[in-house]
């Protein structure tokens, strides 16, 4: 019985480590982190659905989760690149890393609109 109390109260200290530390995050790493969890939710929901009705055009399912999974990598490399705390893209303004997001998504959609056949 101590053991669970322990570990339920080192679950706790960490949860609320954790969110204390979230709570220092910047709004801008927050909409990103938002964004991610978004792609990476539709993509879920996409092998859900596969899962269920089927993979007819298997084409068009690997697409979108490619395009939904494409994304959140390429958002996750922007939060490292904004990211004020990561020393490496120190020099590196947040317009020019905004602008390379945007530009490989736009190459990343248009392999995948190809793919699609």
């Amino acid at each position: 019985m101590a053991r669970e109390k322990s570990s339920k109260d080192n679950a706790q200290a960490l949860f609320h480590s954790l969110r204390s530390a979230y709570a220092a995050t910047p709004v801008n790493l927050k909409i990103i982190d938002l964004y991610v969890g978004f792609a990476v939710f539709t993509a879920l929901i996409q092998v859900v659905y596969m899962a269920t009705v089927g993979s007819f055009p298997f084409n068009s399912f690997l697409s979108g989760v490619l395009s939904c999974v494409g994304t959140a990598v390429l958002a996750v490399c922007l939060r490292i690149q904004v990211n004020k705390e990561n020393k490496e893209f120190k020099d590196l303004p947040p317009e020019r890393a905004f602008a390379d997001f945007v530009l490989c998504n736009l190459v990343l959609h248009l392999v995948i609109m190809n793919f699609l056949g």
